[in-house]
């Protein structure tokens, strides 16, 4: 066979089965325009398509996003008040007067620090153009004892004025005046600070709350549940680095207050319904508080809590714009019955840019595995007032808007191309249609040419200077290479079988005479010179070694594997093989197998042990059943294989001789061959494994032989 080439006799042999090819060619190829227009329409529809996948999955990818975002704003204190507060609005200056439900259960208003971090941590204040902020909120546990709760600070200039102890006058000291109304009721406190039983200027003191009738009559006694207090900072607002705001015109100072206030409702239903009090109170959205900050000698209030230019707090309403175009956020309290949610935000619908109802029209029709079921994220958020279940939905009318503007972009290419497609149609049909037509025909009658030996391509009239041309004669050329190639291996493949087929009879004279000098069966010598005759027939009259082999047709029969065994390790000295040990089973082990084939193939196996072993050392054959088949395991001690060698070393021409050695000429890589084709003739199988198959043990090469059990006639 040419060295390179590999003829595919039997595929070109079934062409004239194919042989009106080359006539629906001339269609396919008049059509493969249009195809190809077709192709340009299914790229575009394809990209588009591929877009909406992106598109859908970046959607999908930022709609988790945002759900994170609303998680983690709402999981932050702020977000929890707002939690449990969803009546609160953002935007509404009525809000400013709304006691809110904190995401704890009290402030500690005795201590500024304290009190101060959690209205902001809490971010319950409302904000005020001239930097007031202010804080009117319930703790979230009735049993702190129900109390509202006043934190806010303003800047005010000039030292706090504390009124004296005793004193009836009120109006003299710097003061703070609450109102409060629930459910038909108004109570009031003026609260006076005071730092001493002096009197005077003061940056800190306590506020006593004195009740105060509709008349505006006071109590004479401070209130005992009213507690507050009142700090002033000693520094100037923004002004930082000065040590004092003393003597410093126009400083305003921080003032900071801290107030309690007992709200006798709250407190009546929790001393009459412990067990069983709503807490927050239904109706606390309809609470209305207002509260004062006064001067000493002053009634201009310093701070009022009813000012229009109020900013409420972070509210529900504040996460509307993180949802995009109808995207839906619904939040409900876990165990409320569906449909009872306490806010459902919407994103506002862009309808800026117009699209095509045609292109809307396609885009909805290309297919995307999930793109119509309804995109739904679902989330929960605990609070000490029980837990609060998100549900966002998605809408991706956005995304096919997006679409479609692509869509219109990409039809003006598409329009393009499809005429240079229709122009480069016409050229071809014009100028090449005919002679790739006629080049096709002639190509296709090469297939009966090889079936008669003949592989002439007739390119008369295609020859030229241009592409069509040049590939014909090429054709031309290879074609007239490749018959005369077929041609000498046809010589060539002659010639070995007729070296073989003299060979082998001039080894079978000898042979014959040789099996008349050792004419006994039970003579070693004779089975020796069988094996060679069955090995010359095998051989006799063949191509090649290895087709002669796959070739071979074996007589199988019930063969005493244990009997033949002991016979192959008493005979292996013969064969020039020393120390072959095998243990008979002491019993009858019947497997299907030619003996003479098994023979040689047992027999390869020992010289290749003979070679590897180290000098003195034993063969061992082991004889194993295992339920149907017996397994016969051949053991040297000599070096391993190579991983990558084990399965190598049983095709043919693969020597199982290391690389580079020189000590062993003349293997040709053909007894292990022979090995895995009989053993596969007879039904079984071989493998090389390193070590001796015991479990722990290393050392040495195995070759395991796996025969079909048989029954013995």
């Amino acid at each position: 066979m040419v060295s390179g080439l590999r003829f595919p006799t039997a595929e070109i042999l079934s062409l004239p089965g194919r042989i009106r090819i080359p006539l629906r060619l001339r269609v396919f190829f008049r059509g493969a325009f249009l195809l190809l227009a077709l192709a340009t329409l299914a790229l575009a529809l394809g990209v588009l398509q591929d877009e909406k996948q992106r598109g859908w999955r970046a959607y999908q990818d930022g709609l988790a996003k945002t759900q994170a975002q609303i998680v983690a704003r709402l999981r932050h204190p702020a977000g929890q008040l707002a939690l449990l507060n969803p009546g609160s609005r953002g935007g509404s200056a009525s809000a400013a007067l709304r006691p809110l439900v904190l995401p704890f259960a009290a402030i500690d208003f005795d201590d500024r620090v304290k009190a101060q971090q959690a209205v902001e941590m809490a971010g319950c204040q409302v904000q005020y153009g001239d930097g007031a902020k202010l804080c009117l909120a319930v703790g979230n546990s009735a049993m702190a004892g129900a109390f509202l709760y006043a934190v806010g600070s303003f800047g005010s200039e000039g030292p706090l004025i504390a009124r004296r102890l005793g004193s009836a006058d009120l109006a003299q000291a710097h003061r703070l005046k609450v109102s409060v109304t629930l459910r038909g009721q108004t109570t009031q406190w003026l609260a006076p600070l005071e730092a001493g039983a002096e009197g005077g200027p003061a940056t800190r003191g306590r506020l006593a709350g004195f009740a105060e009738d509709a008349q505006g009559q006071l109590g004479t006694r401070p209130v005992r549940d009213f507690r507050g207090w009142w700090w002033q900072d000693a520094r100037c607002l923004g002004e930082a680095d000065l040590p004092t705001a003393t003597d410093t015109p126009g400083c305003r100072q921080l003032s900071f207050f801290s107030v309690r206030l007992p709200v006798e409702l709250f407190r009546e239903e929790l001393m009459a319904q412990r067990e069983r009090l709503a807490w927050p109170p239904p109706d606390l959205d309809r609470v209305q508080v207002r509260v004062q900050a006064l001067a000493g000698g002053s009634q201009q209030p310093l701070f009022d809590s009813d000012q229009p230019d109020a900013t409420p707090p972070f509210s529900l309403a504040d996460l509307t714009p993180l949802l995009l175009p109808g995207e839906t956020l619904r939040i409900r309290k876990a165990g409320a019955p569906a449909g009872a949610e306490i806010a459902t935000l919407t994103g506002s619908v862009d309808k800026s840019q117009a699209t095509s109802p045609l292109l809307d029209r396609l885009i909805r029709q290309l297919p995307v595995d999930g793109y119509d079921r309804p995109i739904q994220i679902d989330d929960s958020i605990a609070t000490p007032l029980g837990r609060y279940e998100l549900q966002l939905s998605g809408d991706l009318r956005g995304v096919n808007r997006a679409l479609s503007l692509v869509a219109a972009r990409v039809a003006g290419y598409v329009g393009a191309m499809l005429a240079a497609i229709v122009l480069t149609w016409a050229a071809i049909e014009l100028a090449m249609m005919r002679r790739i037509t006629l080049l096709t025909k002639r190509a296709a009658a090469v297939s009966q040419g090889l079936r008669e030996g003949d592989l002439v391509l007739d390119v008369s009239g295609l020859r030229g200077s241009d592409e069509l041309g040049l590939l014909a004669g090429t054709l031309a050329e290879l074609m007239q290479r490749v018959n005369d190639a077929v041609r000498r291996e046809h010589i060539r493949a002659q010639q070995e079988k007729d070296q073989w087929h003299a060979v082998g009879h001039e080894i079978m004279s000898p042979l014959q005479s040789l099996m008349v000098l050792h004419p006994r069966p039970d003579d070693a010598s004779h089975r020796y010179i069988q094996r060679m005759q069955q090995a010359v027939r095998v051989l006799y009259g063949q191509a090649s070694p290895s087709e002669a082999f796959e070739a071979t047709t074996l007589g199988l029969d019930a063969l005493d594997l244990d009997a033949f065994l002991a016979e192959v390790a008493a005979n292996a000295p013969h064969a020039g093989v020393e120390h072959v040990v095998y243990t008979p089973l002491g019993q009858p082990v019947p497997v299907q197998a030619d003996p003479y084939a098994l023979e040689d193939a047992v027999t390869h196996i020992l010289s290749n042990a003979q070679r590897y072993r180290p000098p003195g050392t034993p063969i061992s054959l082991t004889l194993a059943l295992d339920g149907d088949s017996a397994e016969l395991r051949i053991h040297n001690d000599g070096p391993p294989i190579a991983t990558e060698q084990l399965e190598r070393i049983f095709e043919y021409g693969v020597s199982s001789q290391e690389e580079g050695s020189s000590d062993r000429p003349g293997q040709r890589g053909q007894g292990l061959f022979v090995v895995r084709t009989y053993l596969a003739k007879m039904g079984g199988m071989v493998r090389a494994e390193n070590g001796n198959g015991e479990p722990g043990e290393s050392g040495g090469v195995s070759f395991v032989l796996t025969l079909a059990r048989a029954k013995l006639r």
